[in-house]
């Protein structure tokens, strides 16, 4: 049984989200990002990262584009990623919650007898496709690709990153869902797991960003 200190912390937690991804969409649209897509990164950013996502904002802002320091640019490159994987989950646990059924074209009962596991097929398939978008209307306008190269160049900048994220924020998951309590996507508990396995996927995430912003691979946002 969830204790009901756990529920109070988990709803103060979404609430600031929430909040937090509010009042970024409304700094947004104040002030629109020099790339476009930014404009949607940042309130997504802010639905796991709450202060840490405006904070972020606030000292990115502080620069002009492509000039704030390096460990400032990794993490909101590695943000840019984490925006995709968590519209991807949003979009994901939702659907499976309206269609459970949608679980079976995703290996239930065939490749997994978990449902989580099934799930979390579902997720990384959105989060990859969204991600990939995501880097596409980053990289393709600056460099003044195609639709064809700008795919091909969006997945060498982001497919890694992706895959980092994810390892962080399914064993975050893991750790929550199999070692202390088991929590679905109608609780307040599931998506307050889910804020901090985001914020594991972004610790995952910061040095392959690192190495792809060093290599050229990656465009700062």
């Amino acid at each position: 049984m969830i204790p009901s200190w756990l529920h109070f912390v988990a709803s103060l937690s979404i609430g600031i989200g929430l909040a937090s991804a509010l009042l970024l969409a409304f700094q947004v649209w104040r002030r629109p990002e020099h790339m476009a897509v930014m404009n949607w990164v940042w309130p997504l950013v802010g639905l796991f990262a709450g202060p840490l996502a405006l904070w972020l904002h606030r000292r990115h802002g502080q620069y002009g584009h492509g000039k704030a320091p390096f460990p400032l640019a990794v993490a909101v490159a590695a943000c840019h990623c984490g925006a995709g994987c968590s519209l991807g989950d949003l979009i994901a646990e939702s659907l499976v919650l309206i269609a459970p059924a949608t679980l079976f074209w995703f290996g239930l009962g065939t490749i997994w007898n978990e449902p989580i596991f099934a799930g979390w097929t579902l997720d990384f398939v959105l989060a990859f496709a969204i991600g990939i978008v995501f880097q596409f209307f980053s990289i393709a306008p600056m460099r003044g690709l195609g639709v064809r190269n700008g795919i091909v160049a969006a997945l060498k900048a982001d497919a890694l990153s992706l895959t980092a994220w994810q390892v962080g924020m399914y064993g975050f998951m893991a750790i929550v869902q199999f070692g202390l309590f088991r929590v679905t996507a109608e609780t307040v508990e599931f998506w307050f797991a889910m804020q901090l396995a985001m914020l594991a996927g972004l610790a995952t995430a910061y040095p392959v960003n690192w190495w792809l912003l060093k290599a050229g691979i990656k465009e700062t946002m």
